[in-house]
C-alpha cells in the first residue's frame, strides 16, 4: 500500500497528539520508583491523558487492557500493566500512544528504578544512541532500509542484538499505518522518504539473543527468550523538506 503523505492540517493535529504523548512520559517520571506497581503507573497515565482531552490508543486495542505498555527488565515490549511491584535496580520501558482530536502520537522511553547496574545503564545508553542513529537517516530521498542498517550496525558493534519480530510503523491518522520500519535491514533498501510522511522508529535492543517469546497468559507480553535485559526508545518522526522533525521530543534532544 502507498505511504500516506499528511496534509498541513493533519501534521498539526499529529504534532499536538505527539507532544501530549511525550508529556505523559515526562509526567510519569515521579511515579517510577520502588514500591509502585505498573498498574498504579498505568492509572496515573490514564488520568493524565483524560485530563488533557485525549484517550489512550492501547486501551481495548485487540483486547489489550492497559492504557500504556509497561515493560520491565527482560520484557521487550507490550507489557500489560499489572500488580508487578517495581524494585530497586529494575529498568522499565513505558510506551504511550495518545488519540487527541482523532490524531495519534506514539513514543516510549526507558526509566531507571533507583540505582541500576552498569550493564543495565550501558544497554539503555546504547539503545538511545541506536534511536539517534535511525533518526539521522530521516531526510527526503533516503531509503527506509538505511534506518535499520545504521541501528543494527551500531548495536552489533556494541555487542547487542536487535529484535526483528517487531518494527516501527506509519502513524498519525491510524494507530498503525504503512510503512513498516525495520530496525535491522540491508543498506539502501526500501521505499524512499518524502516530505509529509510520519512514522515511528522504536529499536528494541537485547543483552542476549534477539528472539522474543510471547506470554501465553496474556497473549501480549513479549520477553527475551534467554531472560536477559531488553531496552527500547521510540519517537514519532515527520519528514520535512530539509530533513525531519522529531514530534515527540519534549526533552529537546533532537
Amino acid at each position: 500500500m502507498a505511504i500516506r503523505i499528511k496534509t498541513k492540517e493533519q501534521i498539526e493535529g499529529i504534532r499536538e497528539s505527539s507532544k501530549l504523548a511525550a508529556s505523559v512520559l515526562k509526567y510519569l517520571e515521579e511515579f517510577v520508583v520502588p514500591g509502585n506497581t505498573t498498574k498504579y503507573i498505568n492509572d496515573k497515565a490514564l488520568e493524565y491523558i483524560k485530563d488533557h482531552g485525549a484517550t489512550p490508543a492501547t486501551l481495548g486495542y485487540k483486547g489489550f487492557t492497559g492504557s500504556i505498555c509497561t515493560s520491565p527488565n527482560e520484557v521487550i515490549c507490550h507489557g500489560v500493566p499489572n500488580q508487578y511491584e517495581l524494585k530497586e535496580g529494575d529498568i522499565l520501558n513505558i510506551d504511550v500512544t495518545t488519540i487527541l482530536n482523532k490524531y495519534y502520537g506514539d513514543t516510549c522511553k526507558m526509566y531507571a528504578v533507583g540505582e541500576i547496574s552498569d550493564n543495565a545503564q550501558r544497554l539503555i545508553d546504547v539503545t538511545k544512541t541506536c534511536l539517534k542513529k535511525g533518526v539521522e537517516e530521516c531526510y527526503p530521498g533516503n531509503r527506509f532500509g538505511n534506518i535499520g542498517y545504521q541501528i543494527s550496525r551500531y548495536a552489533h558493534k556494541k555487542g547487542y542484538s536487535v529484535v526483528w519480530q517487531f518494527c516501527g510503523h506509519g502513524v498519525g491518522l491510524k494507530f498503525h499505518e504503512d510503512p513498516e520500519v525495520s530496525h535491522i535491514a540491508d543498506k539502501n533498501t526500501g521505499k524512499r522518504m518524502r516530505p509529509g510522511m510520519i512514522f515511528t522508529i522504536e529499536p528494541m535492543i537485547n543483552e542476549g539473543v534477539a528472539e522474543a517469546v510471547i506470554d501465553r497468559a496474556d497473549g501480549w507480553t513479549a520477553r527475551t527468550r534467554d531472560g536477559k535485559l531488553s531496552a527500547q526508545f521510540e519517537h514519532t518522526i515527520l519528514i520535512t523538506d530539509k530533513g525531519c522533525e522529531c514530534l515527540t521530543d519534549v526533552y529537546g534532544e533532537y
